[in-house]
């Protein structure tokens, strides 16, 4: 099958795909992990075996959907040249998104799938291995929840809800950010998980959030489904996120262009 056969056999494919490599390299290890199954990786990172078992279960299962390179996540960090692929079509995979959360026993996490074409994603699929809550998104059809469109909601609340990923900045950013937020946001921790943070962006959980770092495999995804569900992701300048700019810091998503706006110009106006 391949993308020629419509977005829809597609999509059912890939629910199909993402439900049993879920339910055969990860849910089996939830919460039954043994200590040689955790290795660490880098910057407080570490790597399952559920990780790699499903890296390994996606990328046959997508060559079926479509013969296109794949840019896995745990594939990159062992060969830095898999990077070179995201100027071109390919897969761009997250094979076990929250690992952090998942190696202590604890949701959120999830699986990420972008399919990209010259540096830019044009489909998506964010998938939640515990409820079974499939996100769709293809570039200028919309975004979906489990065969639902969606429109990106606020929480509504006086003081908006901002989710900031202080972990990849230094020190001296993180306390900048806090001080010049701090008194115009109501600041929630990050699920540590993009495959949860982009659906709260749009479904009136969290109304904004800032990521310093920003990997292909966690945002390729979600950023185009919270702009294809009416809100907006961009970089902090306004230009568009891009797979192949991968090494660029900072990227904001909010659940509206006005929230966007607004927390832009704040960020903007920080002393440097």
């Amino acid at each position: 099958m391949n993308e020629s056969a419509g977005p829809t056999a597609l999509h059912a494919a890939m629910l199909e795909l993402l439900r049993d490599v879920s339910k055969r390299a990860i849910l089996p290890y939830y919460q039954k992990l043994a200590e040689d199954q955790v290795s660490p990786k880098e910057a407080g990172d570490v790597v399952t075996v559920a990780d790699q078992l499903s890296e390994d279960m996606l990328g046959e299962g997508l060559a079926k959907l479509a013969d296109l390179p794949i840019v896995g996540e745990e594939a990159a960090f062992a060969d830095a040249s898999v990077f070179n692929r995201l100027g071109g079509d390919c897969w761009i995979v997250d094979p076990l998104d929250g690992t952090r959360n998942f190696a202590r026993g604890a949701a959120p996490f999830g699986i990420l799938i972008a399919m990209a074409s010259g540096g830019e994603a044009h489909t998506g699929w964010i998938y939640d291995c515990l409820s079974d809550r499939f996100c769709v998104a293809h570039k200028g059809k919309g975004a979906f929840v489990n065969g639902e469109k969606i429109e990106a909601r606020t929480t509504g609340e006086t003081f908006p809800v901002a989710a900031v990923s202080l972990l990849f900045m230094d020190l001296t950013k993180r306390e900048g950010v806090l001080a010049g937020i701090g008194d115009h946001y109501r600041l929630v921790d990050v699920p540590w998980c993009a495959a949860e943070q982009y659906p709260r962006l749009a479904l009136g959980v969290n109304d904004l959030s800032i990521f310093e770092r920003t990997l292909p495999w966690d945002h390729a995804a979600g950023a185009l489904w919270l702009n294809e569900a009416g809100g907006k992701a961009a970089r902090l300048d306004g230009s568009s996120y891009r797979v192949d700019r991968w090494e660029q810091k900072g990227l904001l998503g909010a659940a509206s262009p006005k929230l966007w706006d607004d927390m832009a110009e704040r960020l903007a106006n920080l002393p440097a």
